[in-house]
């Protein structure tokens, strides 16, 4: 089967939704806009279960405060008719994963204790989210000046595995320890590989395994679909990365959900559902009702990690570039031998000295490129030049099986969450996945080899 070839255990009418030829299914919009709705809502409830935990993480939350708190959440939920009115592509994506990020802010900016600015962050916070939309929520038309044949393409696709595999070996040659996932961080900070292999390992985990996947999931290729989880697997023991570890788990999920449900649905119910299964256990944990080395480690991963900390970053680095010196981005790093720059250490371990606490602090777009770079006031703009980037990724993609789109992507969102935007562009192999979407062969589906 080709790789465009959406067909496969796809419903019809989702597939003709997704593949954009203008058919609405009834009532599917405003289901998707409860559903948006909902996830709000339990994402301010997982934020007090957070603050209740993890207070030392500068978390805080007070009932005299709730009302305000509750006020802004309802305001900015308005975005959620952006969500609703929109079309899937990878930077609805992102721009949905970022949507909840910059929510969560606002939850924790009204409780915050730290003396910056809070009103101007939070208005900067907001409009950079909707400055980075308007444009990564469209799709251009791009000329097409370059597509592989199905049979190049799937010799790429053969190389994109074995180039995977190579690196994992090369790198294990630096690193690899088979340890249990509670004891990584006992052992992650003695890990030590040349910084081009770093990146490579970035970019193969992030990028090109994910999309070797997905092409050979789609078409039908279960046993070579198979070989790269196994080979993405093996970066575990290499980076001791959480990521690394339940990556193929992700992609696998990611595959089965787009079979059942639309993908906007897909993309809106990958972090609802996660959120809700920690917030559940936190409950039956604080009734007793379930073993807290059960319930505790799922709710720390996912709702303090996974979605706390990427909101919580934005507190962080406020508070600290409202009274130290803006970066002026000498933090990226083909810029800093360029230009002079008060840090002289990357901007997560800057922050995690400053505060003591969390790990180091890398955080995303809007507290890199925006609050660490420019500051609060031209944080927007910022926003608004990496929303043009996403926007050509989606023209890149235009065409494509949109399931091919979300899967391949599907580590992204989240390491956009976590990582500075240009780190992700180069290191994480963003603009090689685009490029990827860009060469791949369009039109009928063609028989796979």
């Amino acid at each position: 089967m080709g790789y465009s070839n959406c067909d496969m255990g796809f419903p019809a009418d989702i597939r003709d939704r997704e593949a954009g030829d203008g058919v609405r299914l009834a009532g599917n919009d405003r289901g998707l806009a409860l559903l948006i709705l909902v996830h709000l809502g339990l994402g301010c409830v997982s934020l007090i279960f957070v603050a209740q935990a993890y207070s030392h993480y500068h978390i805080f939350f007070r009932y005299e405060s709730l009302p305000k708190a509750i006020a802004t959440i309802a305001a900015f939920a308005v975005l959620t008719l952006l969500f609703v009115r929109a079309s899937f592509s990878f930077g609805y994506f992102v721009g949905y994963y970022l949507f909840v990020m910059i929510a969560g802010y606002l939850w924790l900016n009204t409780f915050s204790e730290f003396g910056y600015n809070h009103r101007l962050s939070g208005f900067s916070a907001a409009a950079s989210l909707v400055a980075f939309l308007v444009f990564a929520l469209y799709q251009p038309t791009l000329p097409r000046l370059l597509t592989l044949s199905s049979r190049d393409f799937e010799r790429l696709l053969g190389c994109l595995v074995l180039i995977g595999a190579a690196i994992a070996a090369i790198s294990a040659c630096y690193n690899f320890r088979l340890v249990s996932i509670e004891d990584i961080y006992r052992y992650r900070e003695t890990l030590s590989a040349p910084t081009v292999v770093n990146y490579l390992v970035g970019i193969a985990t992030t990028a090109l395994l994910p999309f070797a996947f997905a092409c050979y999931a789609l078409r039908g290729s279960y046993w070579r679909a198979s070989a790269v989880l196994i080979v993405l697997l093996l970066f575990y023991p290499i980076t001791l990365s959480k990521q690394a570890f339940f990556a193929p788990a992700w992609l696998i999920v990611m595959l089965a959900a787009t079979r059942l449900m639309e993908l906007r649905a897909t993309i809106v119910l990958s972090l609802l559902v996660p959120t809700a299964t920690g917030m559940i256990l936190f409950v039956l944990f604080r009734h007793s009702l379930f073993p807290e080395r059960s319930a505790m480690p799922i709710f720390q991963l996912v709702n303090l990690r996974l979605i706390a900390i990427p909101s919580l970053a934005m507190d962080y680095y406020n508070e600290f570039f409202f009274s130290h010196d803006l970066t002026r981005f000498c933090q990226i790093s083909f810029l800093k031998p360029l230009m002079s720059c008060p840090y002289q250490e990357p901007l997560a371990v800057v922050i995690y000295n400053w505060f003591g606490i969390g790990g180091y602090m890398n955080a995303s777009l809007f507290a890199t490129e925006g609050v660490a770079s420019v500051g609060p006031v031209l944080a927007p703009v910022s926003a608004l030049a990496c929303g043009i980037v996403i926007s050509i990724a989606n023209g890149m993609s235009a065409g494509l099986c949109p399931r091919i789109i979300l899967i391949s992507g599907a580590l992204l969102p989240q390491t956009l969450m976590n990582v500075p935007f240009t780190t992700v562009m180069l290191t994480h192999g963003a603009v090689l996945l685009f490029f990827l979407w860009y060469v791949m062969p369009r039109g009928a589906p063609e028989q796979g080899h």
